[in-house]
């Protein structure tokens, strides 16, 4: 089964739930909505809530695999995406109300270590960051949820689609 989740403006949402049609979540990634902010936090708890929840009904379900696509740039709260507000004084680095770079890294690391706790799920990070401005938060991802990473220099769906079918293979193995 495969799931579709996508993480853009304030939050993250399941855009194809669980299911074993290839050809919905082909024509729903084709339409999907992309820009504004990256909530990565949220796509991370969500990623992980979708895949437990799917793990406990559904008895025909094999191993679970989360690929996240990435550039790793968070820069939306999980506060925020959760409550529609988000508090200042919880990051004493914050500027004009929104949180610090460094908060928003530690919040999707946090949620990263979360998943590496679930024994039953593998974790991909496709890393899509340009090479020149690399901040190495999706390696950091990857590495905290005991997950593999990989860096693709040419971001288009083949060498996405191409990585992801190999490492969720890998992962059936």
């Amino acid at each position: 089964k495969i799931a579709l989740i996508t993480f853009h403006g304030d939050s993250a949402q399941v855009l194809v739930p669980p299911t074993k049609s290839m050809a919905l979540t082909k024509n729903r990634l084709e339409a999907m909505p992309c820009g504004g902010g990256s909530p990565l936090a949220h796509s991370l708890m969500l990623a992980a809530q979708t895949a437990l929840n799917t793990m406990k009904v559904k008895q025909d379900v094999g191993r679970v695999v989360i690929v996240l696509i990435t550039d790793g740039r968070a820069n939306i709260p999980l506060e925020l995406s959760m409550d529609h507000t988000f508090t200042p004084s919880t990051d004493p680095e914050s500027k004009d109300g929104m949180p610090s770079r460094k908060f928003l890294k530690d919040e999707a690391l946090a949620c990263a270590k979360k998943l590496a706790a679930v024994k039953e799920l593998d974790f991909v990070v496709i890393d899509t960051e340009d090479v020149f401005t690399r901040t190495g938060i999706a390696k950091d991802i990857a590495t905290a949820a005991l997950g593999k990473y990989v860096h693709l220099d040419k971001t288009d769906s083949m060498s996405v689609a191409h990585v992801a079918r190999q490492n969720i293979r890998n992962e059936m193995e």
